[in-house]
């Protein structure tokens, strides 16, 4: 596979140089390979590379027995370990002027972090995710488009190009997901029906999530299926964004929408392509966060008589853009307009598959090819 370097390496590298830095991110999302090219040679035997997965790496991981002629130091999925915040914390005030700390791990390590806040002030955060458009490529084609629509944004499957090995790949993601992350960090005893809820979702990304038709569908409680979803956000499956608006438009305001991390086990193409956007949204958003500090959010708007815009950014609280997506070049929504006259939404953009841009810019609306707008809002 070929070796890129990831969109967060330039801003890790600045970090390091001060603080631990923590990349989260899904299962085979590159992680590893990301912080290996902090190290020469970028290989998984490295003196420096330490795996909480590998039993012989755990007495050294929890010793700190680390060598001396190392200055970047890589403890990998460390967070499966229950008092892990307060081992690296102690990692960083022994060695803060000796060494940098790279953690790893394929779960939210902000859920996952048993101990306070006693990283407070010694270490960055930072969320990876699958290859997006400009990742892929600075100069994209349409081409390229429909290939990272295809194969997915996660780099083992997308740089092999074979749907025979995309559909092996997909399922033993879910299952070490399931068999190996899930039992080392959540005590769950229904894993089948766990499993049940996860071949569900692809059928839900896109519209407002039904809690009660996923407890039908599953025959068990409310409250048990709300706390499957969030450990399958909390190991980076799936996500959700909530609804964004106010009385004047009558706005929804619990109902959320479900989205996958990755895309490609989405069939239906509209619902691929919006879940396809909303990664690249996202993504946006938590650069934003993650290197700049800005307080970012990502919703959708949708209304009691069910107009809708699939999504909108916020910035500290302040609709930035409104994004509707849409697979061919059909006229602008309607929705587009009501909610440009109603809303305090700056720009709204109707993205698509094909080459028409066009728009009406008293009312702040334009229609554009998605390669377009990734170009112009130098999307991640």
């Amino acid at each position: 596979m070929l070796q890129h370097q990831r969109y967060l390496f330039p801003f890790i590298k600045k970090d390091l140089e001060d603080k631990m830095v923590l990349i989260a991110g899904p299962r085979q999302v590159g992680k590893t390979t990301l912080a290996l090219q902090f190290l020469q040679p970028s290989i998984e035997s490295h003196p420096a590379y330490f795996n909480w997965d590998v039993t012989a790496h755990r007495p050294k991981m929890r010793n700190g027995e680390f060598p001396q002629d190392q200055p970047t130091i890589i403890l990998d999925e460390i967070h499966k370990y229950a008092r892990w915040k307060t081992l690296t914390k102690g990692f960083y005030d022994q060695y803060k002027s000796q060494k940098h700390f790279i953690i790893t791990g394929s779960a939210k390590l902000n859920h996952y972090s048993r101990g306070g806040d006693s990283q407070l002030g010694r270490s960055w955060f930072y969320r990876l995710h699958p290859f997006s458009l400009m990742e892929f490529n600075s100069s994209p084609t349409q081409k390229d488009l429909e290939y990272l629509l295809k194969f997915g944004g996660f780099p083992d499957p997308l740089f092999k190009g074979s749907e025979e090995y995309l559909r092996r790949w997909s399922r033993e993601r879910i299952r070490r997901i399931l068999q190996d992350d899930l039992r080392d960090l959540e005590r769950v005893r229904e894993l089948s029906l766990v499993e049940s809820l996860v071949d569900l979702l692809p059928s839900r990304v896109g519209s407002p999530l039904s809690i009660k038709s996923l407890r039908e569908d599953l025959e068990v409680a409310h409250a048990t299926v709300e706390n499957w979803l969030r450990i399958l956000e909390n190991l980076y499956v799936c996500y959700r964004i909530p609804p964004f608006g106010s009385t004047k438009i009558r706005a929804v305001k619990k109902e959320q929408k479900l989205y996958l991390w990755d895309w490609s086990s989405v069939e239906e193409p509209g619902a691929r392509f919006e879940n396809f956007v909303a990664n690249q949204l996202l993504k946006y958003c938590h650069l934003q966060e993650d290197a700049h500090g800005y307080r970012m959010e990502l919703r959708y708007v949708r209304d009691t008589d069910k107009r809708e815009v699939d999504f909108v950014v916020l910035q500290e609280n302040r609709p930035e853009f409104a994004v509707e997506c849409k697979l061919g070049e059909k006229n602008i929504s309607p929705a587009l307009y009501y909610f440009s006259e109603r809303t305090k939404i700056a720009r709204f953009f109707q993205v698509h598959l094909g080459t028409r841009d066009t728009g009406i810019a008293a009312k702040n609306v334009r229609i554009l090819p998605w390669i377009q707008f990734c170009k112009e809002l130098k999307m991640p």
